[in-house]
């Protein structure tokens, strides 16, 4: 009997080492700041950041970025700065309506967006939309606006496929905090 005793010790810590792997987190949720307007945002691993030219209506618009992929999603926050209300409010919609072409052919709705501290005009917005090979959400986006000295800081805040936690799209968005 002693070397049943032995195998018993040895197959729970065999047991015990594959729990622990399978256990590795995939989302490792971490606070980011965004831009210079203060927006920390809640992203589920370690985010890469660029920044790029971006076609916002008649203007060429320096957008800077922040994303990474977990769960079988991507998320991401982008950030410009508009000069005034009039301006973050023509590169808004001009952002909103270069989404909507991508997503030519889903299933799409805008709702109201809630984004704690938010400016109201131009008001927070968000779309849902419909993955064209299946029932599932194929990207969540929500944009905002903050006041600052100075002009409008506006965001996008984006969620790309279905995370394989559902409760990470929640998480993202409502991590999202303005100062």
């Amino acid at each position: 009997m002693p070397s049943s005793s032995r195998a018993g010790p040895a197959a729970f810590l065999l047991l015990a080492a594959a729990a622990l792997a399978a256990c590795s987190l995939t989302f490792n949720w971490r606070e980011v700041p965004i831009g210079d307007g203060g927006l920390i945002a809640l992203l589920p691993c370690k985010p890469d950041r660029a920044s790029r030219a971006l076609p916002l209506g008649a203007e060429s618009v320096n957008v800077e970025m922040a994303g990474c992929e977990a769960g079988g999603a991507t998320f991401a926050v982008a950030h410009a700065r508009a000069a005034d209300a009039a301006q973050a409010e023509a590169w808004l919609g001009a952002w909103r309506a270069a989404t909507r072409t991508q997503l030519a052919g889903v299933t799409a709705k805008e709702s109201a967006g809630v984004v704690p501290r938010a400016a109201l005009q131009p008001a927070p917005v968000r779309l849902d939309a419909g993955d064209r090979n299946g029932p599932g959400p194929a990207a969540r986006v929500l944009w905002f606006a903050q006041w600052r000295a100075g002009g409008v800081s506006i965001y996008q805040a984006t969620v790309l496929g279905t995370p394989a936690d559902a409760e990470a799209v929640t998480t993202f968005f409502e991590g999202l905090r303005l100062p």
